[in-house]
């Protein structure tokens, strides 16, 4: 009886590759497995952060109507004036909207900063003189050069040519790497500051908090005013001398500080040097007070500041007071200039 065929075992050479497979088979389950799972967690993550983002906005929105409501408000009782007495002034929260959000807000009225749109006339040609003048001093006064003013002029004005002579013309930013253009019309930001040569991130973080973009011939608001801005239009050093002595004036005067009249008495000592603005438009007739100042505001910032659990938005909305106190905001963005 023969007997049944017996089955070799594999060479030990085969046995080894066959378990070479096994592991890498087992390494390549194990890295689409640890693939999936990140790409799951990434995707929970981006699920989570644009829900946060989502939620932060509708709450933006709503502080938006509040903020909206607030102003129309202050406007009904006193349509006249806009001081850091009022309503509209008083910060809101933290307040908790819904378990686990909370809320952070507050109004800034855009009308006690320079206008940087206010250098030239609304015939985007013409500088004014007055304003020039009153930015070189506030340039001064937080330790900057008056020459940036002139950039600036440069900057914002259409002319083809130099409106002051010396400072960058287009051509000289056309020759820049990369080259770039001059708006040649008002600007919407006031961090286009940083837009002119070596101005940097330094300069524009010490005049930022005094300058805003709003649009041409917006006056400025004594009232709620810096002492800085105030102090460059005079000429000289009578507000931002002590500047925690003046918080506390204006705080204890429960309202309107310096009230109109008495910065219109302090700003016609100062006519004669503020008809004479070197290098643009010397003996240029003035500008009517009137037009240069006000006691009452139609631009505000709202700065809304919302926690999400771990996650802080912080939303800045431009808001436009009209004539008649409707509000209506204007610009939603990230960043604060």
């Amino acid at each position: 009886m023969s007997r049944p065929p017996q089955r070799r075992a594999p060479p030990a050479r085969q046995r080894g590759i066959a378990l070479l497979v096994a592991i890498l088979l087992v390494a390549l389950a194990a890295v689409i497995a640890a693939a999936l799972a990140y790409d799951n967690a990434v995707t929970e993550r981006q699920t989570i952060a644009t829900l946060d983002y989502n939620q932060a906005l509708l709450v933006t929105e709503g502080t938006e109507a509040f903020a909206a409501y607030g102003l129309q408000q202050t406007f009904r009782a006193q349509p006249s004036l806009t001081d850091v007495a009022q309503p509209w002034a008083d910060p809101i929260g933290p307040l908790t909207v819904s378990p686990g959000v909370t809320l952070e807000a507050h109004l800034t009225d855009l009308q006690g900063r320079f206008n940087l749109n206010n250098l030239i006339a609304s015939n985007g040609i013409t500088v004014n003189a007055q304003q020039l003048l009153a930015f070189r001093r506030l340039l001064t006064l937080v330790g900057l050069s008056p020459n940036w003013a002139d950039d600036w002029v440069n900057w914002i004005d259409k002319s083809p040519t130099p409106a002051i002579p010396g400072a960058p013309a287009d051509a000289a930013y056309a020759q820049m790497d990369p080259p770039y253009q001059t708006p040649a019309l008002p600007v919407t930001s006031a961090s286009e500051l940083l837009a002119l040569p070596d101005f940097g991130r330094a300069r524009f973080e010490r005049i930022a908090p005094y300058v805003t973009a709003l649009p041409v011939g917006t006056p400025l608001n004594v009232c709620t005013a810096s002492p800085y801005v105030l102090d460059a239009y005079l000429g000289h050093t009578q507000f931002s001398a002590n500047p925690t002595q003046f918080a506390k004036d204006r705080l204890a005067a429960g309202g309107c500080f310096p009230t109109i009249g008495e910065f219109e008495t302090a700003y016609s000592n100062t006519l004669p040097a503020t008809a004479n603005a070197a290098g643009a438009g010397a003996g240029a007739p003035q500008t009517d007070f009137q037009q240069l100042f006000s006691q009452s505001s139609q631009w505000f910032r709202l700065t809304s500041r919302v926690s999400s659990g771990a996650t802080r938005f912080i939303f800045y909305t431009v808001l436009y007071r009209d004539a008649n106190g409707m509000v209506t905001p204007i610009l939603l963005s990230d960043t604060p200039n």
